[in-house]
């Protein structure tokens, strides 16, 4: 009798192999479906807008939308390359003007002076090309800088000077330099300043010579710059401007266009020889004396 009733006391609610395949099944599958359901879920971009999961749901204090955030962050390009041709045709100012700067300059919006509104550009005129260049490159108000987007600067410079000259300005418009002098300007400089080396008689030949080469680089590859005073550049004939650098003499003038400086290229982006470039300085250095 005692041991009957010490054998049903030990009887579970798992008597049969039957159940005790059941009780495995929802102990161990059933909760692993359930997890992978969970994971999909959070994961899935199809989520409902709004969903009281998507709200309660966080991860150190951020919701499932700012850990899709951080993720498409970390998972973004680091940049991009752009190639350009250099020599490419470089656009008009009118060109420039229509695809960057016609949505202001066209309605006045945010005090920007319209095209051909004279009474509006009279005190920008005054100030000069190279102030209006400026400000254009480098963004002034409500205006943002406009170097390095899809024009290059001497573009941009082109749209400023053609707002200005639609409003009374008599700019010229600025050009390329070239890529080389005239490949027979080079050997006749140096031709001729060896054989004024050599023949004392040939000094005057040879010293007109080399003013032509300079006077002829000059307009090649440095006139873009020092006509309009574009990126700094000290204007030709300008005294005032050309003052300070004629004071570190001509010898370091000649270094630091062989060399290039500040937005200067090496030798003003031209093949040219060193004399051919001492030749086109000692141009510009003879107009402000």
């Amino acid at each position: 009798m005692s041991d009957s009733t010490q054998e049903e006391a030990h009887t579970g609610p798992i008597k049969t192999p039957k159940q005790l395949l059941l009780a495995v099944f929802f102990s161990f599958v059933v909760p692993v479906f359930a997890i992978i359901g969970l994971v999909f879920y959070v994961v899935s971009d199809t989520k409902p807008a709004g969903s009281a999961h998507e709200a309660s749901y966080a991860l150190g204090g951020l919701n499932t939308q700012d850990v899709g955030k951080g993720v498409n962050v970390r998972i973004q390009k680091v940049g991009t390359v752009e190639i350009r041709d250099a020599n490419r045709a470089l656009k008009t100012g009118e060109e420039v003007f229509k695809a960057q700067c016609t949505t202001c300059h066209s309605t006045g919006a945010a005090g920007a002076p319209k095209l051909g509104d004279a009474a509006a550009w009279a005190a920008r005129l005054g100030s000069g090309l190279e102030a209006l260049v400026h400000s254009a490159l480098k963004g002034k108000g409500a205006m943002p800088a406009q170097s390095g987007g899809d024009f290059d600067d001497l573009e941009i410079a082109r749209a400023a000077v053609y707002m200005a000259n639609s409003a009374g300005g008599k700019f010229a418009e600025p050009q390329r330099p070239a890529v080389a002098a005239d490949a027979s300007a080079a050997p006749a400089a140096a031709t001729a300043a060896a054989s004024a080396a050599a023949t004392p008689a040939a000094a005057p030949v040879a010293a007109v010579a080399a003013a032509g080469a300079g006077e002829a680089l000059y307009k090649q590859a440095c006139v873009a710059c020092h006509a309009t005073g574009v990126a700094n550049a000290p204007k030709f004939g300008d005294k005032a401007a050309w003052g300070p650098r004629l004071a570190a003499g001509v010898p370091q003038l000649v270094q630091s266009v062989i060399k290039g400086k500040g937005a200067m290229p090496p030798k003003g982006g031209s093949a040219a020889s060193d004399a051919d470039v001492h030749a086109a300085v000692d141009y510009m250095v003879k107009a402000v004396k």
